[in-house]
C-alpha cells in the first residue's frame, strides 16, 4: 500500500516550443527536477495550467511518461486524464496507470452538465477500469457542474475515489466535505490552500508553486500539518501578492511570464490563451523580486 497523498502538488505548466508547435520535452524534465530539487511534495501534469485541452492525445501521452520517468518516484504523480467521454477517460486513465503514475485527477465531463447520477456512473466507470486512486476535481467555473458535499459524499462510496481536489472560493466546503464524507474521501484545496489548511485540508494543488515550490510547501504545511498560525501566515502574506497573477484568467499566461523572468523559458500558451502583456511584465517582476525569486537588478531592467 503505497503512502496517502499529502502536502503541496504542483499542477505544472506545459513547456512549449517557442512557436507553441511542440512540447518541449527537455525543459519539463528540467521543471520536474527543479519541483523536487525544491521540496514539492507531488506533481499533476495535464490539468488545467498544463492547457491539456490543447494538447494532443500523442503529447498527452509524452507529456505523462516524460513526468512519471523523470520523478522516478521521488514524489507522487497523478496526471490529469479529464475527457467529455467517458471512454476516453478510460483510457488516458489506463495508460496512465500503465506508466507508472500513482494516481488520477478527474474534472468531470466539461460541457455536457452531467446529472447526479450520470457523474457517479461516469467516475464508477474509470474507477472499475483502474487500479489506482482518483482525485475528483470539482471547479464548477469551468466544468459547468458543481459537486457539492452530498454529491461528493456519494461519489466517496466508490473504493478508488478518495481524493477531492475543491476549486470553488467557499472555503466552508471543506468543513461540509470532511462532515459528509469522513475518512472515505480527503480534500485538496484548488484554490485556498492556506484558509482550506485549517479547515481540514490535507493538501494543496496549487498553481503558484510552479514559480515557487518551497515558499508553497512550506506555507501549507505549517498550517495543515503543524497548526502553526505564527509561521503560517507571515509566509502567506509573503506569497499572496503572487497569487493574482497565477490564477484567474492569467493562471496560465502569468505563471509562464514568471518563468520567463526567472530564466526558466516554458514557452507561450498556446491559443486562445495569449502570452502576458509586456506591459504587465514589470509589476509582476517586482512581485518577484520581493519574494525573493528574481534579483533586483533583473527586475529594475524589466
Amino acid at each position: 500500500m503505497k503512502k496517502p497523498f499529502r502536502g503541496t502538488y504542483t499542477v505544472l505548466v506545459t513547456p512549449f516550443t517557442a512557436d507553441g508547435g511542440a512540447v518541449d520535452l527537455k525543459a519539463l524534465e528540467r521543471l520536474v527536477e527543479f519541483q523536487i530539487a525544491e521540496g514539492i511534495d507531488g506533481l499533476i501534469p495535464l490539468g488545467s495550467t498544463g492547457e491539456f485541452l490543447s494538447c494532443s492525445r500523442e503529447e498527452k501521452t509524452a507529456i505523462a511518461e516524460t513526468v512519471i520517468r523523470t520523478a522516478a518516484g521521488r514524489v507522487p504523480v497523478l496526471i490529469g486524464t479529464g475527457a467529455e467521454d467517458t471512454r476516453e477517460v478510460v483510457a488516458l486513465s489506463r495508460e496512465a496507470e500503465a506508466l507508472g503514475a500513482d494516481g488520477v485527477m478527474i474534472i468531470p465531463p466539461f460541457y455536457s452538465v452531467p446529472t447526479e447520477d450520470e457523474l457517479y456512473h461516469h467516475y464508477k466507470t474509470v474507477a472499475d477500469a483502474i487500479g489506482i486512486p482518483i482525485m475528483v476535481y470539482n471547479n464548477p467555473a469551468t466544468a459547468n457542474v458543481d459537486m457539492g458535499p452530498q454529491v461528493l459524499a456519494r461519489l466517496s462510496t466508490i473504493p478508488n475515489c478518495r481524493y477531492v481536489k475543491e476549486s470553488t472560493l467557499e472555503v466552508t466546503r471543506v468543513r461540509d466535505i470532511v462532515a459528509a464524507c469522513g475518512d472515505r474521501m480527503e480534500v485538496f484545496a484548488g484554490v485556498l490552500g492556506y484558509e482550506s489548511a485549517w479547515l481540514g485540508a490535507i493538501g494543496w494543488v496549487a498553481v503558484c508553486s510552479n514559480v515557487v515550490p518551497r515558499l508553497s510547501r512550506d506555507m501549507f504545511a505549517a498550517a495543515a500539518f503543524e497548526a502553526d498560525r505564527a509561521k503560517a501566515l507571515p509566509l502567506y502574506r509573503r506569497l499572496a501578492p503572487l497569487l493574482p497573477w497565477v490564477g484567474g484568467p492569467r493562471y496560465v499566461s502569468g505563471t509562464k511570464a514568471a518563468f520567463r523572468l526567472m530564466g526558466m523559458d516554458m514557452g507561450p500558451p498556446r491559443p486562445p490563451r495569449l502570452p502576458l502583456p509586456e506591459a504587465d511584465l514589470p509589476a509582476l517582476a517586482r512581485v518577484l523580486q520581493d519574494i525573493s525569486v528574481l534579483p533586483a537588478a533583473r527586475a529594475a531592467a524589466e
